[in-house]
Protein backbone atom coordinates (compact mmCIF):
# COMPACT_ATOMS: atom_id res chain seq x y z
CA UNK A 1 0.00 0.00 0.00
CA UNK A 2 1.34 3.19 -0.56
CA UNK A 3 1.92 5.69 2.03
CA UNK A 4 2.03 9.75 1.91
CA UNK A 5 6.28 10.90 2.36
CA UNK A 6 7.47 13.70 4.39
CA UNK A 7 8.50 16.43 3.01
CA UNK A 8 11.41 18.77 4.55
CA UNK A 9 11.91 22.22 3.66
CA UNK A 10 16.01 22.85 3.57
CA UNK A 11 18.29 25.62 3.33
CA UNK A 12 19.40 26.16 -0.92
CA UNK A 13 22.82 25.70 0.44
CA UNK A 14 23.03 22.57 2.05
CA UNK A 15 21.17 20.68 -1.03
CA UNK A 16 24.40 19.87 -2.39
CA UNK A 17 25.17 17.73 1.27
CA UNK A 18 22.24 16.25 1.17
CA UNK A 19 22.89 14.20 -2.02
CA UNK A 20 26.32 13.33 -0.73
CA UNK A 21 25.34 12.18 2.87
CA UNK A 22 21.97 10.88 1.92
CA UNK A 23 21.12 9.43 -1.37
CA UNK A 24 17.62 8.02 0.11
CA UNK A 25 16.40 11.25 0.20
CA UNK A 26 18.53 13.35 -2.11
CA UNK A 27 17.48 10.77 -5.06
CA UNK A 28 13.64 11.70 -4.13
CA UNK A 29 14.18 15.13 -5.80
CA UNK A 30 13.85 18.57 -5.37
CA UNK A 31 9.88 18.93 -5.89
CA UNK A 32 9.36 22.85 -4.99
CA UNK A 33 11.72 25.48 -4.79
CA UNK A 34 12.10 29.08 -3.44
CA UNK A 35 14.61 32.11 -3.09
CA UNK A 36 16.20 31.22 -0.15
CA UNK A 37 14.73 27.68 0.77
CA UNK A 38 13.66 24.36 -1.49
CA UNK A 39 11.83 21.22 -0.44
CA UNK A 40 13.20 18.32 -1.04
CA UNK A 41 10.90 15.20 -0.77
CA UNK A 42 11.77 12.30 1.14
CA UNK A 43 10.12 9.14 2.75
CA UNK A 44 10.87 7.34 6.19
CA UNK A 45 12.53 4.08 6.13
CA UNK A 46 10.09 1.07 5.23
CA UNK A 47 7.88 3.62 3.48
CA UNK A 48 6.76 3.43 -0.39
CA UNK A 49 6.98 6.78 -2.20
CA UNK A 50 3.48 8.01 -2.31
CA UNK A 51 1.74 11.82 -3.14
CA UNK A 52 3.57 14.51 -3.57
CA UNK A 53 2.07 17.07 -1.01
CA UNK A 54 4.59 19.97 0.65
CA UNK A 55 4.54 21.73 3.62
CA UNK A 56 4.75 25.51 3.90
CA UNK A 57 7.91 27.02 3.73
CA UNK A 58 9.38 29.60 6.20
CA UNK A 59 10.58 30.38 9.30
CA UNK A 60 7.78 29.80 11.10
CA UNK A 61 5.55 27.11 11.46
CA UNK A 62 3.28 26.13 8.62
CA UNK A 63 0.11 27.31 9.50
CA UNK A 64 -2.38 24.75 7.38
CA UNK A 65 -2.50 20.94 7.23
CA UNK A 66 -0.15 19.35 4.77
CA UNK A 67 -1.60 18.58 1.62
CA UNK A 68 -4.52 20.95 2.47
CA UNK A 69 -8.50 19.09 3.51
CA UNK A 70 -9.64 19.28 6.83
CA UNK A 71 -7.41 19.94 10.25
CA UNK A 72 -9.17 18.01 13.53
CA UNK A 73 -8.61 20.36 16.72
CA UNK A 74 -5.77 17.34 17.58
CA UNK A 75 -3.79 17.95 14.11
CA UNK A 76 -1.06 20.50 14.86
CA UNK A 77 2.68 21.19 14.73
CA UNK A 78 4.89 20.27 17.09
CA UNK A 79 8.07 22.67 16.60
CA UNK A 80 11.56 22.34 18.25
CA UNK A 81 14.92 24.78 17.54
CA UNK A 82 18.77 23.19 17.67
CA UNK A 83 21.67 25.20 16.91
CA UNK A 84 22.78 24.57 13.44
CA UNK A 85 25.90 22.62 13.87
CA UNK A 86 28.42 23.10 11.33
CA UNK A 87 27.34 26.78 10.82
CA UNK A 88 26.59 28.27 7.56
CA UNK A 89 29.87 30.29 5.52
CA UNK A 90 29.81 33.51 5.06
CA UNK A 91 27.26 34.79 2.45
CA UNK A 92 24.82 32.37 2.95
CA UNK A 93 21.49 33.37 3.01
CA UNK A 94 20.92 31.84 6.15
CA UNK A 95 22.54 34.76 7.76
CA UNK A 96 19.63 37.07 6.84
CA UNK A 97 22.10 39.98 5.94
CA UNK A 98 24.76 39.33 9.20
CA UNK A 99 28.23 37.97 9.54
CA UNK A 100 29.52 34.60 11.40
CA UNK A 101 30.06 35.41 14.59
CA UNK A 102 27.27 37.69 14.73
CA UNK A 103 24.71 35.54 16.23
CA UNK A 104 24.14 31.94 15.26
CA UNK A 105 21.69 30.30 12.60
CA UNK A 106 19.47 27.76 14.62
CA UNK A 107 17.31 24.81 12.75
CA UNK A 108 13.43 25.24 13.67
CA UNK A 109 12.03 21.78 13.21
CA UNK A 110 8.47 21.48 13.00
CA UNK A 111 6.68 17.49 12.73
CA UNK A 112 2.82 17.25 11.74
CA UNK A 113 1.61 15.43 14.45
CA UNK A 114 -2.33 13.53 14.00
CA UNK A 115 -3.35 10.06 12.62
CA UNK A 116 -2.93 10.27 9.27
CA UNK A 117 -0.10 12.37 8.19
CA UNK A 118 2.42 10.79 10.52
CA UNK A 119 5.67 11.50 8.57
CA UNK A 120 5.47 15.12 7.48
CA UNK A 121 8.30 17.28 9.32
CA UNK A 122 9.56 20.75 7.74
CA UNK A 123 13.09 21.96 8.94
CA UNK A 124 14.14 25.78 8.16
CA UNK A 125 16.98 27.98 9.29
CA UNK A 126 16.22 31.31 11.21
CA UNK A 127 19.19 34.11 12.59
CA UNK A 128 19.37 34.63 16.58
CA UNK A 129 21.42 36.94 17.76
CA UNK A 130 21.69 34.87 21.22
CA UNK A 131 19.58 31.50 21.85
CA UNK A 132 17.59 33.49 24.39
CA UNK A 133 16.20 35.50 20.92
CA UNK A 134 15.12 32.28 19.33
CA UNK A 135 11.40 33.09 18.86
CA UNK A 136 9.35 30.42 19.87
CA UNK A 137 5.85 30.19 19.93
CA UNK A 138 3.83 29.85 23.26
CA UNK A 139 1.07 28.25 21.70
CA UNK A 140 3.41 25.91 20.48
CA UNK A 141 4.71 25.12 24.06
CA UNK A 142 0.74 25.27 25.57
CA UNK A 143 0.30 22.15 22.50
CA UNK A 144 3.10 19.96 24.28
CA UNK A 145 2.02 20.41 27.58
CA UNK A 146 -1.32 19.55 26.65
CA UNK A 147 0.03 16.52 24.84
CA UNK A 148 1.73 15.19 27.83
CA UNK A 149 -1.36 15.13 30.12
CA UNK A 150 -2.45 12.10 28.17
CA UNK A 151 -5.96 12.93 28.31
CA UNK A 152 -8.66 10.84 26.75
CA UNK A 153 -12.28 10.41 25.85
CA UNK A 154 -14.80 9.70 28.65
CA UNK A 155 -15.07 6.97 31.31
CA UNK A 156 -18.16 5.87 30.39
CA UNK A 157 -20.26 4.42 33.88
CA UNK A 158 -23.86 4.21 32.45
CA UNK A 159 -24.72 3.07 30.23
CA UNK A 160 -22.83 -0.23 31.17
CA UNK A 161 -21.55 -2.39 28.48
CA UNK A 162 -23.60 -5.94 29.84
CA UNK A 163 -26.76 -3.66 30.88
CA UNK A 164 -30.11 -4.70 29.51
CA UNK A 165 -32.14 -1.32 28.74
CA UNK A 166 -35.96 -0.79 28.19
CA UNK A 167 -37.94 1.15 25.57
CA UNK A 168 -39.33 4.17 26.93
CA UNK A 169 -38.38 3.70 30.24
CA UNK A 170 -35.30 6.97 31.27
CA UNK A 171 -31.52 5.86 30.96
CA UNK A 172 -29.46 7.78 33.11
CA UNK A 173 -25.66 8.92 31.50
CA UNK A 174 -22.61 9.72 33.40
CA UNK A 175 -19.29 9.48 33.42
CA UNK A 176 -16.78 8.51 36.12
CA UNK A 177 -14.51 12.15 36.61
CA UNK A 178 -10.29 11.66 36.80
CA UNK A 179 -7.55 13.95 35.52
CA UNK A 180 -7.14 12.55 32.48
CA UNK A 181 -10.97 11.51 31.68
CA UNK A 182 -12.24 15.12 32.86
CA UNK A 183 -9.85 17.29 34.63
CA UNK A 184 -8.67 19.55 35.90
CA UNK A 185 -5.36 18.35 34.20
CA UNK A 186 -2.27 21.02 34.42
CA UNK A 187 1.05 20.99 32.86
CA UNK A 188 3.61 22.65 32.10
CA UNK A 189 6.26 22.66 28.82
CA UNK A 190 9.55 25.08 28.57
CA UNK A 191 11.99 26.03 25.81
CA UNK A 192 14.34 28.96 25.21
CA UNK A 193 13.63 30.53 28.53
CA UNK A 194 9.81 30.41 28.27
CA UNK A 195 7.60 28.02 29.96
CA UNK A 196 4.12 28.10 29.16
CA UNK A 197 1.25 26.14 32.08
CA UNK A 198 -1.61 24.79 30.48
CA UNK A 199 -4.68 23.70 32.75
CA UNK A 200 -7.33 21.07 30.85
CA UNK A 201 -11.54 20.20 31.89
CA UNK A 202 -14.08 18.78 30.17
CA UNK A 203 -16.76 21.41 28.86
CA UNK A 204 -19.11 19.56 27.98
CA UNK A 205 -19.82 15.68 26.69
CA UNK A 206 -22.01 15.13 23.58
CA UNK A 207 -23.49 11.81 23.28
CA UNK A 208 -24.76 10.04 19.93
CA UNK A 209 -26.89 7.51 21.24
CA UNK A 210 -26.94 5.75 17.70
CA UNK A 211 -30.63 5.83 17.07
CA UNK A 212 -30.11 9.26 15.64
CA UNK A 213 -30.41 11.42 17.99
CA UNK A 214 -27.65 12.76 20.46
CA UNK A 215 -27.81 14.47 23.75
CA UNK A 216 -25.01 17.23 25.44
CA UNK A 217 -24.49 17.41 29.05
CA UNK A 218 -22.07 20.34 30.71
CA UNK A 219 -21.06 18.11 33.88
CA UNK A 220 -20.51 14.24 34.25
CA UNK A 221 -23.82 13.25 34.53
CA UNK A 222 -25.84 12.66 38.23
CA UNK A 223 -25.22 9.03 39.13
CA UNK A 224 -28.55 6.42 39.39
CA UNK A 225 -30.13 5.20 42.22
CA UNK A 226 -32.91 2.64 43.20
CA UNK A 227 -34.66 5.14 45.17
CA UNK A 228 -34.92 7.39 41.97
CA UNK A 229 -37.23 4.77 40.59
CA UNK A 230 -38.44 5.21 36.81
CA UNK A 231 -38.06 9.38 37.11
CA UNK A 232 -35.72 11.07 34.28
CA UNK A 233 -31.82 12.01 35.23
CA UNK A 234 -32.05 15.83 36.19
CA UNK A 235 -29.11 16.57 33.86
CA UNK A 236 -27.84 14.26 31.57
CA UNK A 237 -30.37 11.50 30.17
CA UNK A 238 -32.26 9.44 27.51
CA UNK A 239 -35.16 7.65 26.67
CA UNK A 240 -35.14 4.77 23.61
CA UNK A 241 -38.12 4.85 21.40
CA UNK A 242 -37.53 1.66 19.42
CA UNK A 243 -35.46 -1.82 20.03
CA UNK A 244 -32.17 -2.08 18.92
CA UNK A 245 -32.80 -5.42 17.86
CA UNK A 246 -32.32 -4.51 14.23
CA UNK A 247 -28.66 -3.27 14.95
CA UNK A 248 -25.37 -4.16 14.29
CA UNK A 249 -24.98 -6.92 16.67
CA UNK A 250 -28.58 -6.04 18.37
CA UNK A 251 -27.21 -2.60 19.98
CA UNK A 252 -27.04 0.55 19.49
CA UNK A 253 -23.72 1.57 18.72
CA UNK A 254 -22.69 5.18 20.05
CA UNK A 255 -20.27 7.27 20.91
CA UNK A 256 -19.50 10.04 23.61
CA UNK A 257 -17.68 13.26 23.06
CA UNK A 258 -15.47 15.49 25.44
CA UNK A 259 -14.65 18.46 24.42
CA UNK A 260 -11.90 19.69 26.54
CA UNK A 261 -11.43 23.45 27.23
CA UNK A 262 -7.50 24.49 27.77
CA UNK A 263 -6.04 27.75 29.39
CA UNK A 264 -2.56 28.57 28.89
CA UNK A 265 -0.47 31.23 30.31
CA UNK A 266 2.97 32.32 29.99
CA UNK A 267 4.94 31.71 33.22
CA UNK A 268 5.48 35.07 34.97
CA UNK A 269 2.90 36.97 33.09
CA UNK A 270 2.52 37.99 29.26
CA UNK A 271 0.83 36.10 26.57
CA UNK A 272 -2.77 33.67 27.43
CA UNK A 273 -4.58 31.60 25.02
CA UNK A 274 -6.98 28.99 24.81
CA UNK A 275 -7.03 25.64 22.94
CA UNK A 276 -10.03 23.10 22.39
CA UNK A 277 -9.03 19.01 22.89
CA UNK A 278 -11.57 16.52 21.77
CA UNK A 279 -11.58 13.18 22.75
CA UNK A 280 -13.77 10.09 22.20
CA UNK A 281 -15.16 6.53 23.84
CA UNK A 282 -17.30 4.36 22.02
CA UNK A 283 -20.09 2.37 23.67
CA UNK A 284 -22.94 -0.21 23.09
CA UNK A 285 -26.50 -0.56 24.34
CA UNK A 286 -28.71 -3.34 24.15
CA UNK A 287 -32.55 -2.24 24.12
CA UNK A 288 -35.32 -4.53 24.25
CA UNK A 289 -39.17 -4.02 25.03
CA UNK A 290 -40.75 -4.33 28.21
CA UNK A 291 -42.34 -8.19 28.69
CA UNK A 292 -45.60 -8.81 29.80
CA UNK A 293 -46.15 -12.15 31.68
CA UNK A 294 -49.40 -13.44 31.84
CA UNK A 295 -51.12 -14.81 34.76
Amino acid sequence: MLRRTAAITIPLAVVASLALTDPARASQGVCKGADKYVTVCVKKPGEEPGGGDQGKEGSQPPASKPGGGAESERDHWRCTKSLKDPQPPAGSPEWEGHEPGDGAVYLQECEWVDETEAGYFVVTTVWAASPDEVTIDPAVLAQQAVDSMLLTGPRIASPRAEGKYTVGVPMWLWVIPSPTTWGPNQASASASGITVTATAKVSSVSWRMGDGSSVTCSGPGTVYTPSRGMSASPDCGHRYRSTSAGQSGGKYQGTATATWTVDWGVTGGGQTGQLTEVRETNFAVSVGELQVVGQ
